[in-house]
C-alpha cells in the first residue's frame, strides 16, 4: 500500500512589518488575526503538517501550528523559507509556501494549486503576469529552496526557471498587507 500523499503548509510569518508598525500577523480581520486567517485555509486545504516562522517573542494564541521562531528576520523573507523547509518531515511530499500577511487566500485558491501538481516540480500563483505565492514546491526541488536569497523569497527562482512552473490563473489575487491603510481596505483594522 502506498503511503498517503502529504503536503505541508510552510507559512512566512516573521517579517519585520516596518511599514505596519507593529506585529501585522497579529493585526485583526473580521475578529481573526491576519495569521489565523491564513492557517484556516490551510486547514480548511487539508495541508499538514503547518509550519509557521515568526519573529522573537510572539505569540500566536489560537493558532495550532508548528511554531518556528526566526532568530534573525532582519535577513528577509528567504531565511524564513529556508527554516520552514528545514523543519519539514520526511514523510511530506509537497509544501506550499503561503504568506502571513495574506489572509484573503483561501482554500479554493490552495485548492486549484494541489490539483495542478503533477507536471512540474513547482506550481505558482499567476496573477498580472507576475508568479506570486501561494507556491508549491515538490519534494524533488526542496534544495532549490537553499538558493534563494534576501527578502524574495523563491521570485528569482521561478522566474529564471519559468520551464519548471506551472502557472495557476488567479487574476483577483488579493495583495499582500504591507499597512494600515491595506488592512482597512480589506475591512480590517
Amino acid at each position: 500500500m502506498e503511503p498517503p500523499d502529504q503536503v505541508a503548509a510552510v507559512i512566512l510569518a516573521a517579517g519585520e512589518a516596518r511599514r505596519f508598525g507593529s506585529p501585522k500577523q497579529l493585526a485583526l480581520l473580521n475578529g481573526r488575526t491576519l495569521l489565523q486567517h491564513v492557517v484556516d485555509a490551510a486547514l480548511q486545504a487539508g495541508l499538514a503538517p503547518i509550519i509557521t516562522i515568526v519573529p522573537p517573542g510572539i505569540a500566536l494564541p489560537g493558532v495550532d501550528v508548528t511554531r518556528i521562531e526566526n532568530p534573525e528576520p532582519e535577513r528577509g523573507m528567504s531565511h524564513s523559507l529556508r527554516l520552514g523547509f528545514a523543519n519539514l518531515p520526511a514523510e511530506v511530499n509537497a509544501a506550499l509556501v503561503l504568506l502571513g500577511d495574506q489572509p484573503m487566500v483561501g482554500s479554493r485558491l490552495i485548492g486549484r494549486l494541489l490539483a495542478a501538481r503533477g507536471a512540474t516540480p513547482f506550481v505558482a500563483t499567476l496573477s498580472e503576469g507576475a508568479r506570486v505565492p501561494p507556491v508549491l514546491v515538490e519534494r524533488s526541488h526542496f534544495g532549490v529552496v537553499e538558493q534563494a536569497s534576501g527578502d524574495v523569497g523563491l521570485r528569482d527562482i521561478l522566474r529564471r526557471h519559468a520551464e519548471l512552473v506551472t502557472a495557476v490563473d488567479e487574476p483577483r489575487m488579493a495583495a499582500d498587507v504591507d499597512t494600515v491603510d491595506d488592512l482597512h481596505a480589506i475591512g480590517g483594522g
